[in-house]
C-alpha cells in the first residue's frame, strides 16, 4: 500500500491553505491508501480524522511535526506532545516511552529547521524522510543515502501545505498496516520503500542507484 506520510491541513497548520477533506479527495485520484496528517506542534485534528477515515474508509494516521532545538521530527503514537521546545534526544525518549516511533524530517533541507548530520549523533532514530516533496532533489538524495548507511525506513512524503504538491512522493508499506499501531510497527521494521508519481503512477524506489536515474 501506499501512504504520503507526511502533510499539513489548514485548521491547525497556520502555513497550509489545504482542508482535510481536499487532501482524501486529492489523495484517492491519486491511488493512494492512505494519508498521514502532521501538522505543526499539533495532534489536535486526531478525532476528527479518525471520525472521516471511518466515515470514507479511506486510512488517516494523525502524527505531528515537531520542531525541537537541533531541527524538525515527525512523531506518531505521541497522544502528549511537548509544550516548550526541547531537544532531540529528549523528544526520542518521550516518543518511545509511549510506545511511538520519531522521523527525522528533511533532513538536509535548507531552512534552518533540519538536523543534517546530526542524526547520526541521535539514539533510536528509526525512519528518515528520505524523499520530501517540499525539498530539492539533491538534498533528499543526500538524505536516502543517509537512510541507507544508518539502515533505519527511508520515507516518502508529500509535506503538502498546497493541494498541488498532495502526493508528490508516498511511502511503500505493507498491506497489513492498517492503523497507527501497524503504521509504528512497520517502520520499526524497516518495512518502508519511497515512491515517486510520475505519469500517472507510483516508481517505488527499491535501491540507492535507482533512486538516483529516477528523473523528478
Amino acid at each position: 500500500m501506499l501512504i504520503d506520510t507526511h502533510l499539513h491541513e489548514k485548521k491547525f497548520s497556520e502555513d497550509s491553505f489545504i482542508s482535510l477533506e481536499e487532501i482524501i479527495g486529492k489523495s484517492g485520484k491519486l491511488g493512494l491508501d492512505g494519508i498521514c496528517i502532521t501538522d505543526h506542534e499539533s495532534s489536535a485534528i486526531r478525532a476528527e480524522a479518525a471520525a472521516l477515515s471511518q466515515k470514507t474508509g479511506f486510512l488517516i494516521i494523525t502524527g505531528a511535526e515537531v520542531l525541537t532545538l537541533e531541527g524538525d521530527m515527525t512523531v506518531f503514537g505521541l497522544d502528549r506532545l511537548p509544550e516548550k521546545m526541547i531537544h532531540a534526544r529528549e523528544l526520542i525518549r518521550m516518543t518511545e516511552a509511549a510506545g511511538g516511533v520519531a522521523i527525522c524530517s528533511h533532513p538536509y533541507r535548507q531552512n534552518n529547521r533540519s538536523m543534517g548530520d546530526f542524526i547520526r549523533e541521535l539514539p533510536l532514530v528509526w525512519g528518515i524522510e528520505a524523499f520530501n516533496g517540499s525539498t530539492p532533489k539533491h538534498h533528499n538524495l543526500q538524505a536516502f543515502d543517509l537512510s541507507l548507511d544508518l539502515n533505519v525506513a527511508a520515507m516518502g512524503e508529500s509535506d503538502a501545505h498546497v493541494l498541488e504538491q498532495v502526493g508528490k512522493f508516498a511511502t511503500w508499506m505493507p498491506n497489513w498496516v492498517k492503523d497507527e499501531t501497524s503504521f509504528i510497527q512497520a517502520v520499526k521494521q524497516g518495512l518502508t520503500l519511497p515512491a515517486a508519481y510520475k505519469n500517472g503512477s507510483y516508481e517505488i524506489f527499491r535501491n540507492s542507484p535507482y533512486a538516483r536515474a529516477v528523473s523528478f
